[in-house]
């Protein structure tokens, strides 16, 4: 089966996040009150095969810790659901 395969990798807690930093101020100063605690992150979209929705969900794990992330200061939060 085919699946979809959403890989938001995003810093882990405690990550000193400068372009989330430079973006909350620049809110402020075009208007926008109230926007606090911004975190920028990435999306990642692909498709991938596999028997069964666990073993996609493992497929993709392991592509995150190998490839997609940095596990010591970045973290995946992965989501899979059937093509069609």
């Amino acid at each position: 089966m085919v699946y979809d395969a959403c890989v938001e990798v995003k810093l882990r807690e405690g990550i000193a996040d400068p372009q989330g930093s430079t973006i909350e101020k620049a809110t402020d100063n075009l208007g926008f009150a109230g926007i606090t605690n911004v975190r920028v992150g990435k999306c990642i979209r692909f498709q991938v095969e596999a028997g069964d929705e666990e073993e996609a969900k493992n497929i993709v794990s392991e592509l995150c810790d190998r490839f997609l992330t940095n596990p010591v200061i970045e973290e995946a939060v992965i989501e899979i659901q059937v093509v069609g």
